[in-house]
């Protein structure tokens, strides 16, 4: 949480969209910025449970694949509204998956089962597999630019993971005149986040705060 803050924090400076991927060394769930502790605590057994910097409800990390997606400010995709700009995510995704072979749907309304849990029920525009969803994000749109935090929830544990990465780039690239180039974080990007572990996210209180 605190590497996708200080890359927000920081896209004045770097002024280029990172695409972040990685996943977590054990079983954990994160919840929305403005979810009360308590109430998400009595939801699941899943610990540490770590408070992100963007919205939305409580998501289970266990084998999951999590991203994030940093976009300056200025950027089309940071003028975007939040529902055009979740559209445009999960269409990208949608063509990852068909390009591995795995046909997905995005969600034509919102359904839900349990409130405040992501992956009960769907809302629309989530992507789905045979009526099931499989991803999901939450977004934060500041002054520095926009923060796209997501999860894939592979059903099937033969979907490679490592495919899927592979797949990702390679629509982005159809989709989009980009070109991919490795991220290597900068000192400042680097300090900010050890200063944001110190004082918010690795301590207690901060996940406890409301």
């Amino acid at each position: 949480m605190a590497w996708d803050e200080a890359l927000l924090r920081s896209m004045p400076q770097l002024r280029q969209p990172v695409l972040r991927l990685y996943s977590w060394s054990e079983p954990a769930a994160s919840f929305g910025y403005f979810q009360h502790y308590e109430e998400v605590a009595r939801t699941t057994p899943f610990r540490p449970l770590v408070r992100r910097p963007t919205g939305g409800g409580l998501v289970p990390h266990a084998a999951d694949w999590t991203y994030a997606l940093v976009i300056p400010a200025g950027h089309d995709w940071h003028k975007l509204r939040a529902e055009a700009s979740y559209l445009r995510l999960h269409r990208w995704l949608q063509a990852a998956f068909e390009l591995m072979g795995i046909p997905t749907n995005l969600a034509p309304e919102a359904r839900h089962q349990k409130p405040g849990c992501c992956f009960e029920g769907y809302e629309r525009h989530d992507l789905l597999w045979h009526g099931h969803k499989i991803a999901g994000a939450a977004q934060r749109r500041t002054r520095e630019g926009l923060l796209i935090q997501g999860s894939i929830q592979p059903p099937v544990t033969a979907w490679n993971r490592h495919a899927w990465h592979r797949a990702l780039s390679a629509t982005a690239s159809q989709l989009w005149p980009i070109r991919w180039q490795t991220f290597e974080p900068p000192d400042f990007v680097q300090r900010l986040m050890q200063e944001l572990v110190a004082v918010k996210y690795g301590r207690v209180e901060y996940h406890r705060q409301r």
